[in-house]
């Protein structure tokens, strides 16, 4: 159908590459080399690309689908070598503990409704969809187990909701793309225009820019669960849930109240892979990851996305905003919320402050303003013309992002917050401890035995207070009152 039989040799050869390399090397080097042999044929395929642009569909797109699915495949292979005492729970949910056959694999790797454009499902979930194990998994679905209807509910459903949408996303971008495309901002009519005008524009441009992914996307996600793959276990009042193979949550992205969140929601099988395949292989056993664990990160998925230079100016910017994300929500966050939000005293259930809400709304217009300006160059693609572009918006998101780095690191603005922090909680606990203890001397009422009062738990509360005035307190916490590491990882 798309006439890519020279395409299809090179598939079959990155395939069997990879499956003879898990099956002959045992040690870490496997995986990696794997790694190395197909970014590296791909990295061919976008050269051609490069060198030779067409407008037409060639194999480089079901390619960058396939890495992800081979070195995936290659480190769960190697996890399933390893001791599982020494994976993490994803390792043990997606490890190979021996090679597949053949049909098994290459069934695998051809799986069609995820051909072109992903999911890049792992070997693990899709062998459970082939069982039909995926459709046991536990939780508050049915229970009885001769159930005549062994594919849960809502699948065709859900699907035809998928399509609905994937053809809205086309067909939105099919009438207004080329209204609203970047190569706009080349033109000697765009820097005529007001600076508020090119600002506003910027926006419809990144929103009709991404329609015709959530387009593709929710196509190939309703085709999947089509199929039956896509069931990803039963909510708490039951319901089947089919979101498996989802690829984008489109109101996470579009109402995202930072950046971690939006790369969470964006092209989640790749982030998973990322993860999964690139960062967290990156950090060594006991040690935690680093600004540059996120910039190698970020470097792969420019290169996985192409050679043209537009790629490696928006995710090199991104690696930056990833980290000033990072520090806002850091040392900004905090001052949003109650002061003692980890004490045991303090309401775990309570709404969102006014304040805390005002923090979200402005972190959501910051986030997607941003993105804006950043995928720029990856639309543009050539190196001039994106300069060109972002200088005729004065680079707005490099002062924001590169400043608040500046001012957060060399200037020190993040250990004067943190200290701020610091006095703040110690405060705040001081004036808690004191209203414990005059709780603890109020006389009881006339008649009431003392047996039947009731005393506060103060356990929690003094930890607290030698937490905070021992400057112990290494981290956030989030909005469910779980203490979260400094150094979590931004989602790619």
């Amino acid at each position: 159908m798309l006439h890519l039989w020279t395409g299809m040799l090179h598939v079959v050869g990155s395939a069997m590459a990879t499956y003879i390399l898990a099956a002959v090397m045992k040690g870490r080097a496997m995986p990696w080399t794997v790694f190395a042999v197909v970014m590296s044929h791909l990295l061919l395929s976008h050269w051609n690309r490069y060198m030779w642009p067409t407008d037409a569909v060639e194999i480089s797109g079901p390619q960058m689908v396939l890495i992800m699915k081979l070195s995936t495949f290659a480190w769960n292979v190697y996890d399933g070598r390893q001791k599982l005492e020494s994976l993490d729970e994803s390792q043990k949910e997606t490890r190979i503990a021996a090679m597949p056959d053949l049909l098994s694999y290459f069934g695998y790797v051809f799986y069609f409704p995820a051909f072109l454009i992903g999911p890049a499902l792992t070997y693990a979930d899709y062998m459970a969809w082939i069982n039909e194990t995926s459709f046991q998994k536990s939780g508050a679905g049915p229970s009885n187990s001769q159930d005549k209807q062994r594919i849960p509910s809502g699948r065709k459903r859900v699907a035809l909701q998928k399509l609905v949408l994937g053809l809205v996303g086309i067909g939105y971008y099919a009438v207004y793309g080329s209204k609203f495309g970047y190569d706009i901002m080349l033109t000697g009519e765009w820097k005529q225009n007001p600076l508020w005008y090119r600002l506003a524009f910027t926006q419809l441009m990144g929103f009709t820019q991404r329609t015709k992914y959530y387009g593709a996307w929710m196509l190939t996600e309703g085709a999947c669960i089509f199929s039956g793959y896509g069931f990803n276990g039963y909510d708490k009042k039951g319901q089947p849930l089919w979101n498996k193979a989802a690829n984008v949550d489109i109101l996470n992205i579009e109402l995202a109240p930072n950046f971690k969140i939006l790369l969470d929601s964006w092209n989640i099988n790749t982030n998973t892979w990322l993860r999964n395949s690139v960062y967290k292989r990156l950090v060594k056993p006991g040690e935690k990851p680093t600004s540059m664990t996120t910039l190698y990160t970020f470097m792969t998925s420019a290169i996985w996305h192409g050679v043209y230079p537009g790629y490696y100016l928006t995710f090199f910017l991104g690696s930056l905003l990833s980290s000033a994300a990072k520090g806002a929500r850091r040392y900004f966050r905090p001052f949003f919320l109650p002061a003692l939000a980890n004490s045991s005293a303090a309401s775990k259930f309570a709404p969102p402050s006014t304040l805390k809400r005002v923090y979200d709304v402005l972190g959501t217009a910051t986030t997607i303003v941003i993105l804006n300006y950043i995928v720029a160059p990856f639309m543009i693609l050539g190196f001039w013309d994106s300069l060109h572009a972002w200088w005729s918006l004065y680079a707005y998101g490099h002062v924001i992002v590169i400043g608040f780095l500046i001012w957060g690191n060399a200037l020190g603005g993040f250990g004067y917050l943190a200290a701020m922090a610091k006095k703040r909680a110690l405060k705040a606990s001081t004036k808690e401890a004191w209203e414990a203890k005059e709780s603890m001397t109020t006389p009881a009422a006339p008649g009431t035995p003392f047996g039947e009062l009731e005393m506060p738990a103060l356990g929690g509360l003094v930890k607290d207070i030698q937490a905070n005035g021992n400057g112990k307190a290494n981290g956030h916490v989030n909005g469910n009152g779980r203490k979260m590491a400094s150094t979590d990882r931004s989602a790619l």
